[in-house]
């Protein structure tokens, strides 16, 4: 598949019927996997930034900082937040 099909896949599945239903989810993880998603989250948004095409770049602005506040919100409730903040400046350096 090319990143046009891809990209048409995509924008078929966010406009589905329901896509844009509430959904809650208890979640019941271990600060590790907590970190390990919010790494993998933040990576993928990181590759948004830099034009790589795929899910995050056809999505709306406000799917992508809800996103962002998941991640922040499992860092939060983890107190994993300064942990977080000392990787990140270190995978930067």
């Amino acid at each position: 598949m090319n990143t046009t099909d891809v990209a048409k896949l995509y924008e078929t599945l966010l406009c589905s019927p329901g896509m844009n239903e509430t959904v809650k989810v208890d979640l019941r993880i271990n600060r590790k996997t907590i970190l390990l998603l919010s790494q993998v989250i933040q990576r993928g948004l990181k590759k948004h930034e830099e034009d790589v095409y795929g899910l995050p770049e056809i999505s709306e602005k406000e799917s992508v900082d809800e996103l962002q506040q998941i991640v922040n919100t499992c860092l939060q409730k983890g107190e994993l937040t300064e942990l977080n903040e000392k990787l990140q400046k270190l995978s930067a350096a």
